[in-house]
């Protein structure tokens, strides 16, 4: 994983310096990508400028410690989709105090995910200052577990990239 860390580490740098200059925070909610996402910002020396924490979203009690929301707001939702992906942005950003909040839903694939979400499939949601709001999905169509953890990682922090760029 250090090679991926390394090709990351120049648009984790370009993320920082944008982050740094408005004078804002991310926090993160790693899914399918395992924290590869907080672990590629991580890589900017003095990340604590930008980055206010997260933690890994792959389970029911994980899902309810960092995100504090009652069961009851997910009803209707399936894990790897927009809407699912989206409630963990806003609410990883708010429960972090950050002014952006970065959450990734998907399925890597190896096994069957609990939601029946296809190996491959990814969403990345972003929540951001002002009712900024954006979603990414993504479909490789492949069920290599680990190319697919990289390039939902990858996805994620191009929206995120994107998103600091437009907002």
């Amino acid at each position: 994983m250090s090679d991926l860390l390394r090709d990351l580490h120049p648009q984790a740098l370009r993320i920082a310096g944008a982050l740094r200059l408005r004078g804002e925070k991310v926090a993160v909610a790693d899914g399918a990508t395992g924290g590869l996402i907080a672990a590629s910002l991580l890589t900017v020396p003095g990340a604590l400028d930008f980055f206010v924490g997260g933690g890994v979203v792959y389970s029911l009690r994980a899902r309810d410690v960092l995100f504090a929301l009652p069961r009851e707001a997910y009803r209707g939702m399936r894990g790897a989709s927009e809407d699912y992906a989206a409630l963990q942005a806003r609410a990883i950003r708010n429960n972090f105090g950050a002014e952006w909040g970065l959450a990734e839903s998907g399925s890597v694939g190896g096994s069957n995910h609990p939601t029946g979400a296809p190996a491959g499939r990814s969403v990345a949601a972003i929540a951001g200052p002002d009712g900024f709001e954006r979603t990414a999905p993504i479909e490789t169509a492949s069920d290599d577990r680990i190319a697919n953890m990289a390039d939902f990682t990858r996805n994620a922090l191009d929206l995120l990239e994107r998103s600091l760029a437009e907002a």
